[in-house]
């Protein structure tokens, strides 16, 4: 999934055209988008992942470019609220995913590996997978990554790693939103699917809701066979 724009390179002359006021003031949450912009950045991507805890489902990954006038001066004010997903309400998360995704000023992608791949190749692997698949699909591509956490080793884009980067940047944040709210669209619609398992409400995760239910029926297939309580070192803690 990507979102559809045009072609977007802004002129020199419109950078130093802004104000001074509008530069000096950095946007805390722009401070490192506004660092690279200074070094002649134009295309710096966000990227974020929503999913590695759960024990069902896939992992999501997303990946923003902001517009270079918005980096300096500032989200316009339907974005203002635009934070680390885990600090938003379901409610505000989706308000926030239809601004971002409909407006063409911003570039956007969005993709998924499945709990299968998961399985075969653990899920920080997957998660990276994730990351790649959702900047790749970004044209044109970016000149430079901020990754929320640590440096992602298969990355073939310059990056900048943020722990807690998804509460520091409104690039991450944006991609934060963009991953969490298609996974938990997507775990609702596997609850219709795969019916007693609650995974509309826990989205995966395993609450002890979630862990009885494992326990009386069993895993189903989007379970991660990989992850406990399904790894036979931890097969005990569900008896025989």
């Amino acid at each position: 999934m990507i979102s559809a724009f045009s072609l977007y390179v802004p002129a020199f002359s419109l950078y130093s055209s802004l104000s001074m006021a509008a530069r000096i003031s950095r946007p805390g949450r722009f401070r490192f988008e506004v660092a690279l912009v200074d070094q002649g950045m134009t295309l710096i991507a966000g990227v974020d992942e929503a999913g590695r805890g759960p024990l069902a489902g896939p992992v999501f990954a997303a990946a923003v470019i902001f517009p270079q006038e918005w980096i300096l001066a500032g989200l316009p004010k339907p974005l203002k609220k635009v934070n680390d997903s885990k600090q938003l309400t379901p409610e505000l998360r989706e308000v926030l995913f239809g601004e971002l995704t409909s407006r063409p000023e911003i570039r956007f992608a969005i993709a998924q590996v499945p709990e299968q791949m998961i399985d075969q190749i653990n899920i920080l692997q997957a998660t990276h997978r994730a990351m790649n698949l959702a900047l790749a699909q970004l044209q044109p591509t970016p000149q430079h990554v901020l990754v929320d956490g640590l440096r992602v080793r298969s990355m073939p884009w310059p990056q900048t790693p943020i722990v807690s980067g998804d509460a520091l940047s409104y690039s991450i944040a944006a991609a934060s939103i963009l991953a969490k709210v298609s996974r938990d669209r997507l775990m609702i619609q596997l609850d219709g699917q795969y019916p007693g398992y609650g995974f509309a409400g826990h989205k995966g995760y395993g609450t002890p809701e979630h862990l009885a239910a494992i326990q009386a029926r069993g895993p189903c297939p989007i379970h991660r066979q990989s992850f406990a309580p399904f790894r036979p070192a931890q097969a005990d803690m569900f008896g025989d």
